[in-house]
């Protein structure tokens, strides 16, 4: 996808960079002009704004006819996704490398590419890295292709459901409109419905899902489970790895049935990276694959994103796409 010649023209300093900006986003809002004013200080850059789907598409459409070998996206974990539902419908004959500046709530997938600090301080950084003549730091993820029959494919990089999209639905409150953006968010709504969890609620936003899981090997698990989530990315927030399959597929599955009891002792382990310790035979599932198919009628999240599949439309296909090429401008993990 990414041509060689792309990464001599980083590593020269003589690439054409474009700027996705996404103005709505969680952590831009606030600091909208400090970030155009950054982006003012790039010289030889093509910034387009855009803050719906409609208007990703377009500006995409239109950075992809100025043939540029790098893109940097500016937004949230939806904008992002957003970016990867174009290029792999688009297919375009040459892909630009990707960075995400990390602005929205949450931003799950820079976060765990290793950007850490604020968007003021990575933008900064990658001003400097655009000038620098040295080899570019690129790492690569795998990318989920989600689909059901009737709609339109969606990529991503993390697909919930259960617990883990009824949190984010339960985020929708005033916590958002607090202005907390980041883990401490994500830390809030996660500990707030756990404690639900762990009290019992069976109800609303706690009732567990009924799903039919089917493997590669077309084996089907049915069952009435608490989550289930399918992931490309190496870490989830907090620098956790609830996952612990051994194969070597590079989707990242992990499902867990309904418990009688609140199992709060699960979730201590599945929250503090020992989720080894969790067993088959206990409802605790993890494996890793390069498809997936789930037949149920419930909400489901990408990405942060809402969508919703019903099982008369036939089973959610889940499989593995790219790998993408994302760029990370030297050290991101503190704030300049």
């Amino acid at each position: 996808m990414v041509e060689q010649s792309q990464i001599d023209r980083l590593a020269s300093g003589t690439a054409k960079v474009g700027f996705l900006l996404n103005p709505r986003s969680g952590r831009i809002r606030k600091n909208i002009d400090v970030v155009r004013n950054i982006l003012a200080e790039i010289s030889a850059l093509i910034c387009l704004e855009a803050s719906d789907k409609p208007e990703i598409s377009a500006s995409m459409d239109a950075l992809l006819k100025a043939d540029i070998d790098l893109l940097v996206i500016i937004g949230g974990d939806g904008t992002v996704q957003a970016v990867l539902t174009h290029l792999f419908i688009s297919q375009p004959v040459k892909w630009p490398v990707l960075t995400i500046v990390p602005g929205g709530t949450t931003n799950m997938i820079a976060l765990d590419l290793g950007m850490m600090s604020t968007p003021e301080s990575i933008l900064r950084r990658l001003r400097d890295c655009l000038l620098e003549r040295s080899t570019p730091l690129l790492l690569q993820r795998p990318v989920l292709s989600i689909e059901q029959p009737g709609t339109t494919k969606v990529y991503g990089m993390f697909f919930g459901v259960g617990l883990i999209a009824h949190a984010v639905m339960l985020s929708r409150s005033q916590v958002k409109q607090s202005g907390i953006t980041g883990e401490a968010y994500s830390g809030i709504i996660m500990l707030g419905y756990l404690v639900g969890v762990i009290l019992g609620r069976r109800t609303g936003l706690w009732a567990p899902t009924q799903m039919s899981i089917t493997d590669k090997n077309g084996l089907t698990h049915k069952g009435t489970y608490l989550l289930l989530f399918v992931s490309a990315l190496d870490r989830l927030l907090f620098g956790m790895r609830p996952y612990w399959g051994r194969e070597k597929e590079p989707l990242h599955v992990t499902y867990v049935e309904q418990q009688k009891s609140p199992p709060w002792h699960a979730l201590r382990l599945l929250l503090s990276g020992h989720s080894a310790a969790l067993k088959e035979q206990d409802g605790y599932h993890s494996h890793n694959t390069n498809v997936l198919e789930i037949l149920m009628d419930d909400d489901y999240i990408i990405d942060g994103e809402f969508y919703r599949a019903t099982s008369q439309d036939g089973p959610l296909r889940i499989s593995a796409a790219g790998p993408v090429t994302f760029l990370v401008p030297g050290d991101t993990t503190t704030n300049a």
